[in-house]
């Protein structure tokens, strides 16, 4: 995955350098914007950005802004930078189609683990088939849902969590085990996570969204017999 480019987008040039830095040493081709407009721009431009770092604070345009732009025409990956760490905060990332959420201050390490997480993942979709179930199909290669053969847009970390459903069928998880196998990471933190993204799916699979059951004090399980 060496020369992938990555968007670092912050108003803060030592914050970007710190960002870089340690990107660099991974063998990314980090690209930089020092505000939301110069990232929009920047983004479309260079057309095969895999992965955005986004902070939220910026002038012209927040990273909010930039990532309801972004959503308009891409699921690439997103990390959003914020210094903020209320709960209204991140929940609004998730809806936006954010698929990390890490507040400031942060460990460059663990940043750089979480994006090498997610291109692994990302990467290793290409490579697969597909998966059917109860009138769902999910395409790994193309990053295609469909539901009773239309199509369903679902972010990226939601595809991720369909898929990891999917390819579990009828096994009880719990939510320790869905975060580290899907954000691929320890979270000691509540389960507000995971709960909102399967709030979210099941939402955007309608009906469909009854084989995801959940198994209070526990997890969820995904089951096309609804049991």
């Amino acid at each position: 995955m060496n020369n992938l480019k990555i968007l670092v987008v912050d108003d803060e040039s030592r914050m970007r350098k710190l960002v870089r830095d340690f990107l660099s040493k991974k063998g990314y081709i980090v690209i930089e914007a020092g505000d939301g407009v110069a990232a929009v721009d920047t983004f479309f431009a260079e057309k095969d950005i895999a992965l955005i770092i986004l902070d939220v604070m910026m002038p012209k345009m927040d990273g909010w802004q930039v990532c309801r732009e972004i959503r308009q025409y891409s699921k690439v990956p997103i990390i959003m930078l914020t210094a903020k760490s209320e709960e209204s905060d991140e929940l609004l990332g998730f809806d936006l189609g954010v698929d990390e959420y890490i507040s400031k201050p942060f460990s460059p390490k663990i940043l750089v683990a979480r994006v090498e997480a997610i291109l692994r993942r990302s990467h290793a979709l290409e490579d697969e088939e597909s998966i059917e179930a109860g009138g769902i199909v999910l395409n790994k290669a193309a990053h295609e849902v469909l539901i009773d053969g239309q199509p369903v847009e679902l972010s990226f970390k939601e595809f991720e969590l369909l898929t990891y459903f999917m390819t579990n069928q009828g096994v009880a998880l719990s939510r320790e085990r869905i975060l580290n196998n899907v954000w691929n990471y320890d979270y000691y933190g509540d389960a507000r996570t995971i709960d909102t993204h399967v709030k979210k799916l099941r939402s955007k699979l309608k009906e469909k969204g009854d084989y995801i059951i959940t198994i209070w004090g526990m997890g969820y399980k995904f089951d096309i017999n609804g049991k």
